[in-house]
């Protein structure tokens, strides 16, 4: 796969389609661009006439490791623009489920000029749901650093596969400094809990606000522990103009997905496209 410096991180991607409207997809946890349905998803959208990047964030599948962002989120999000302005395509239709909605609503906040229209599935929130990220992203690591040092947090499950499929990243890891890392960790931890008043880390109310695009809301599933209805509920309501849709699968589809993990999480998200493409075809 193609790689190319962003900020100094080595970042796999791929575009996909050579329509003439630009899209970016980021999905959540450390999955990979390969992971099922974020390809489906482009190629979906390739019928409507778009050309969209998959992409593998920093800690992620091929991409460089990198613990220099303020917060994971920060970096991504910083990321995921300067990706887009080296290939050209800003400004884009930027997608983002799970994590990656994070991820696309804090870009979209920091670079409002390399987006052009928002649409976000599964918004992570609430204490439980945020509670379960700082393991998923930096607990685990802050616990291998403790015990066993880098080269625990260079064979730690968390960073497995950007290790194989990375030649560098084993060395990038060894070469932190411990305590430096450790503090990072922490900081990174403690950016999963939101302030007052907002449903998503690393937003402030006032930055939902501010936010004067067209921006499409999957509304979760009644029954869906980690992404709550309330949550992208809280985000439509705090956005001004934006749109709340039903998507197009049943309350369970969270559940399910988790239920066959091999099976990928993501899976169904090709089914996202004549929704998302109806709405990028509105006028603003």
């Amino acid at each position: 796969m193609p790689m190319i410096d962003v900020n100094g991180i080595g970042i796999a991607y791929e575009v996909i389609g050579n329509g003439s409207k630009n899209a970016i997809i980021t999905p959540g946890g450390r999955f990979p661009k390969e992971t099922p349905g974020v390809r489906d998803l482009a190629e979906a959208l390739a019928k409507y006439d778009y050309r969209t990047v998959i992409w593998d964030r920093p800690n992620c599948g091929e991409s460089d490791v990198c613990f220099e962002g303020e917060t994971e989120s920060v970096l991504n999000a910083d990321t995921l623009v300067g990706l887009l302005r080296k290939l050209d395509m800003a400004p884009a239709l930027v997608i983002g489920g799970s994590a990656g909605s994070r991820v696309s609503m804090i870009a979209t906040h920091r670079h409002p000029e390399a987006v052009r229209k928002l649409a976000v599935v599964w918004v992570t929130g609430d204490a439980i749901g945020l509670a379960g990220l700082v393991g998923v992203y930096c607990g685990g690591l802050y616990v291998a650093a403790k015990s066993g040092g880098m080269a625990a947090v260079a064979e730690d499950p968390g960073l497995a596969e950007p290790v194989a499929r990375n030649p560098g990243n084993r060395d990038r890891i060894l070469g932190q400094d411990l305590d430096k890392f450790c503090d990072t960790m922490q900081r990174w931890g403690r950016s999963f809990f939101p302030e007052g008043g907002s449903p998503v880390p690393g937003l402030l109310p006032a930055d939902f606000q501010q936010m004067k695009l067209p921006v499409l809301v999957f509304r979760s599933g009644l029954s869906d522990p980690h992404h709550p209805r309330y949550t992208t509920e809280q985000v439509h309501a705090l956005i001004p103009g934006s749109q709340m849709v039903e998507p197009p699968w049943g309350d369970r589809e969270w559940l399910d997905r988790m239920a066959d993990p091999a099976g990928g999480l993501f899976r169904s998200y090709a089914m996202l496209a004549p929704q998302i493409a109806e709405f990028d075809s509105a006028p603003d």
